[in-house]
């Protein structure tokens, strides 16, 4: 793989040979947060950039968005939610007519859903948070196993961290692996590299970019958030009504909302003033209501930087991984952003 100015030669896994990459790197496909154009961004830079569909997402709206991804030139990805796909059996079409490189399918009854697409030529990735839906992944026939820890933003399970559950999928499975949750530096990266993983699936360290549909506003609330700022659960979610299973929670930066209806999902279920008091919020950009989802790497992210300076900052994991153990710490180009 072509290297940059001063660089040894890139990091080479399962994941940059079958896509073409400059670092092993999957921009997750953040429902609602990325779109084409950060897609775009995160594959121009070397990495394999994502969207993801939004539950009530419009074949027309994928297709539109699979434009301005593709428009890089380079590999991209979509990511669909299995549960979603019930209801809108049209964001499979539109995503089999746009021939991505690779799509996520996830959470839910995704089985069904893996030989259409690799009939189609498209690799296949399933995101699994414990060692058995891995096992199931692998045998539902899909490309490459996503390891997703509790840590992670966004939405899945919340019972294994990523490192005790991708040491236990590597030794379970025989397809590639990746590894998500809590990856947003090059240490996180060469930490999961070591350990065997084929590439990191990374969210969060892209909030902070003007890339993403976050408003200044939210992203304001993510760069001045700690890494014990997040909170796992299902409020949103049913404050929404939205039908996501009930085992894939989601975390989020916490909030006053949050706080005040944790506990209280049957209670929030039937509260309609508790619904509308969401929606206006979300519409007002009031954060202390409205939700960004986001993981425990948030902490991490300190400054808005573009989604090429993130992915840059990711290559430097090459750095770490050859090191002498008798050479000194180094810390150029390694930490936060």
């Amino acid at each position: 793989m072509p290297a940059g100015e001063g660089e040894g030669p890139m990091l080479r896994t399962w994941l940059t040979e079958r896509f073409g990459l400059e670092v092993p790197l999957v921009g997750a496909p953040m429902a609602g947060v990325a779109d084409g154009r950060l897609a775009a961004a995160v594959s121009a830079a070397g990495g394999l950039g994502m969207f993801g569909a939004p539950a009530t997402a419009t074949a027309s709206w994928i297709a539109e968005q699979a434009a301005v991804a593709a428009a890089s030139g380079r590999p991209y990805g979509i990511g669909l939610m299995a549960w979603a796909l019930e209801d809108q059996p049209g964001q499979l079409d539109a995503v089999l007519e746009a021939r991505p490189a690779l799509v996520s399918v996830s959470y839910g009854d995704f089985a069904r859903y893996v030989e259409p697409l690799r009939a189609a030529g498209i690799a296949v990735a399933t995101q699994a948070g414990t060692t058995w839906e891995a096992l199931a992944a692998e045998r539902a026939g899909v490309d490459v196993v996503v390891a997703r820890g509790g840590e992670g933003g966004g939405h899945g399970r919340d019972e294994v961290a990523t490192l005790p559950l991708l040491q236990s999928v590597l030794d379970a499975v025989s397809v590639p692996v990746l590894a998500a949750g809590g990856i947003a530096t090059a240490r996180g990266l060469a930490a999961v590299l070591a350990a065997g993983a084929e590439g990191g699936w990374v969210g969060t360290a892209f909030l902070g970019c003007a890339e993403t549909t976050l408003s200044g506003a939210a992203r304001e609330r993510v760069l001045a958030t700690e890494e014990t700022g997040t909170a796992y659960g299902r409020v949103f979610d049913v404050a929404q009504r939205l039908a996501w299973p009930p085992e894939f929670g989601g975390r989020a930066l916490r909030n006053a909302f949050f706080d005040r209806w944790e506990g209280r999902e049957e209670e929030l279920a039937v509260d309609e003033a508790a619904r509308a008091e969401l929606e206006t919020a979300r519409a007002k950009g009031d954060f202390d209501g409205a939700y960004v989802y986001a993981g425990q790497a948030v902490g991490l992210v300190r400054q808005e930087r573009t989604a090429a300076d993130v992915v840059t900052g990711f290559k430097n994991a090459q750095a770490l991984l050859t090191r002498r153990f008798d050479d000194p710490p180094s810390t150029a180009g390694l930490g936060p952003g």
